[in-house]
């Protein structure tokens, strides 16, 4: 692990996903959110027949626990896990829920257990997406790499994952070079990209095991060819190299990144709105925020912690 992992920030951050079949995947809800609770463990997991997915934040000693229950289950016992640390709880709350996919791409019969792209390390991605015969593809959303991407990579601008198949059946020019290299957060999506990439024909399907998140944590920065920073679905909004805390912000009415030049845009109001979605809000929307903010700030006068933050 990088140093910027083993420092003294309290709260340890695992994320998770696992695909395997889990018809009894129901009966693991209770018992995991109580167990969660009971060892000051906050965030979000998702179940399903396909698997589990989310990521967790706690006392070292509350996400072992977790970790170990889950790993006691024959279903999740290969279960793998990425690590990074926060030093503020980066989540308000513990929800486990019940839903039809880990990821949803809302395309039938993807099942990442019965094919897959070739998983890259770390080490060996640099080589891979300098390679002049190979498309690099960043399968996260618009909001995720507006504030970073690989180098050359290109950009699909989905404001969905369920938008992903649609765009590669519209760009047959995919076909032009004999490799495909996708990446995203923590590999999950890649999982099922990779996939539906296979199934449409893509023969060299390639992705970056344990996703931009496990790059970041293990190439040195001097050898890297990421730029910007790499959005995460939590409070601490994004990491940068060795898994450092960003500096992003989220604005709270659009949930878009954004950084400090940012907020001092005439259209930046906290809570209120910033320059990705002031004019698309009414001035209705704007004051029902304003008063949600007030909330907000008359709560953490009290030393309490509302909702909506």
């Amino acid at each position: 692990m990088t140093d910027s992992i083993n420092h003294t920030s309290p709260f340890l951050v695992a994320a998770l996903y696992h695909f395997v079949s889990v018809p009894r995947f129901e009966s693991l809800c209770v018992p995991l959110q109580t167990l969660c609770e009971e060892n000051g463990v906050k965030g979000t997991l998702l179940l399903a027949h396909e698997g589990i997915n989310g990521t967790i934040a706690g006392p070292d000693a509350g996400i072992e626990i977790v970790l170990a229950y889950l790993r006691a289950q024959p279903e999740f016992i290969a279960l793998e896990h990425k690590e990074s640390r926060a030093s503020k709880m980066p989540f308000l709350r513990m929800k486990v829920k019940l839903k039809k996919e880990i990821v949803t791409m809302g395309v039938d019969n993807i099942d990442p257990n019965k094919v897959v792209g070739t998983y890259v390390m770390p080490q060996d991605w640099n080589a891979l997406i300098s390679d002049p015969d190979t498309i690099v593809i960043d399968t996260r959303n618009d909001y995720e790499t507006a504030i970073g991407t690989f180098r050359g990579a290109v950009d699909p601008k989905t404001r969905t994952f369920r938008e992903f198949p649609e765009w590669v059946r519209q760009n047959t020019g995919l076909h032009n070079k004999p490799k495909i290299a996708m990446y995203c957060t923590g590999g999950i999506r890649c999982e099922k990209a990779t996939a539906f990439m296979k199934e449409q024909g893509f023969e060299e399907v390639y992705h970056l095991k344990g996703g931009i998140l496990k790059y970041l944590e293990e190439v040195p920065r001097e050898e890297s060819l990421w730029d910007g920073a790499c959005f995460v679905f939590d409070e601490r909004v994004s990491v940068e190299h060795g898994l450092k805390e960003g500096e992003h912000k989220l604005c709270h009415a659009c949930r878009n990144p954004i950084t400090a030049k940012e907020t001092t845009s005439p259209l930046y109001e906290e809570g209120v709105s910033c320059s990705y979605c002031y004019h698309t809000r009414t001035e209705d929307d704007r004051l029902r925020y304003r008063q949600r903010q007030l909330q907000i700030a008359l709560a953490k006068k009290r030393g309490l912690k509302h909702i909506g933050t």
